[in-house]
């Protein structure tokens, strides 16, 4: 007998969001190590608020929010809150009732302007690292340092003069375009109206140049867990990034034995500076350059060869930070707003690499 659609719907509806929820969901690992990530870090949110008043939006939602907006790849925070009012596993991830309020766009950028002025972001990734070195996923001994470029939410068009003395020549078509042709721009005489901040750079011979930033990413090699990721100005050359780097993690007391790296990174002052702090500077050479601390004596071991073959996995952080968590054009003005996006991004991965590394480990027992 054919069924029938029956368009008048029950008035009530009585049944748990919990139970909508697979049992084996990826999320549900996620969820439970967000949440614990959280609750580490209460007394930084408790700090951003005033002890009287009418109550918030709790943070720690709009933390979680951000999260899904990194693994389900949401472009815009308008477009979530739009999928919130129907998606029965947003709301359980948030913690939201079905019948209550959802979340608005002003909620986003309020919690991002009170996150420019601390260190929230940044605590939170950590507390997301501390957890993957509880459960001893983390290695204390070899790293890898890399850079890539993250495009600036401005235009090629904005960047113009800025002294503004001369005037750009207009378009043939005269639509309002503008003629480039025969000028010379560089970061030192012209500047984005839109980013101000982001600077024209290429990647490399034969790429064309962008307004953009500096991502620079440190990774642990037993897992391929971020531990540190950097946004700088986009001209900082990589060494001196990972330089940085390197010091932010000598003060949580992280000390590499072996530090990994492209070619990108063989240069005398790196190289010095990682034997002066007793790093081995498992870095791939360019050819027919000569540096002292990098030689056949480093090359030749099977220590070297490990990391080489190791260093290339951070390239799966920064292929899964643009395409799946939305770093590859920034959404943000300004480098600290992209810095945040960055930590909450790279928080989303390793709270994902974590959870498929945990039950990897329950399954292998």
């Amino acid at each position: 007998m054919r069924g029938e659609v029956d368009p008048q719907s029950s008035k009530f509806h009585y049944f748990s969001v919990e139970s909508r929820i697979a049992a084996e969901h990826p999320l549900r690992p996620v969820k439970k190590l967000a949440d614990s990530a959280l609750s580490a870090i209460s007394a930084d949110l408790d700090a951003l608020y005033a002890k009287g008043g009418r109550p918030s939006i709790p943070p720690e939602r709009l933390l979680k929010a951000q999260l899904l907006i990194a693994l389900y790849s949401v472009r815009f925070d308008r477009q979530f809150c739009e999928q919130l009012d129907y998606s029965l596993l947003f709301r359980w991830f948030l913690d939201l009732a079905l019948d209550g309020e959802g979340l608005e766009q002003s909620n986003f950028s309020r919690l991002r302007e009170r996150l420019v002025d601390t260190d929230i972001a940044r605590r939170f990734f950590d507390e997301v690292v501390r957890l993957a070195r509880r459960d001893q996923l983390l290695s204390s001994d070899h790293f890898t340092v890399d850079g890539t470029l993250i495009d600036a939410w401005a235009s090629f068009k904005s960047f113009k003069r800025k002294d503004h003395d001369e005037a750009p020549k207009p378009g043939a078509d005269g639509g309002g375009m503008v003629d480039f042709k025969g000028e010379k721009r560089s970061n030192a005489t012209h500047q984005s109206t839109t980013d101000p901040q982001a600077r024209l750079v290429r990647k490399g011979k034969g790429q064309p140049a962008r307004l953009s930033y500096g991502g620079h990413a440190l990774m642990e090699n037993r897992s391929g867990l971020c531990v540190d990721l950097l946004v700088t100005d986009a001209t900082l050359a990589e060494h001196q990034a990972a330089r940085q780097l390197l010091t932010r993690a000598r003060r949580r007391r992280i000390h590499p034995k072996t530090q990994g790296a492209d070619k990108g990174y063989h240069s005398k002052v790196f190289v010095a500076h990682l034997r002066e702090h007793q790093f081995k500077p498992h870095i791939a050479r360019v050819d027919g350059r000569k540096t002292p601390g990098l030689d056949g004596r480093t090359t030749c071991t099977e220590s070297y060869r490990v990391s080489q073959r190791k260093r290339k996995r951070i390239e799966e952080i920064f292929g899964w930070l643009k395409t799946v968590g939305g770093l590859r054009k920034t959404r943000f003005i300004g480098q600290a707003r992209t810095q945040i996006a960055a930590y909450l991004s790279a928080a989303a991965y390793n709270l994902l690499r974590i959870a498929k590394l945990q039950t990897a480990g329950s399954a292998a027992l």
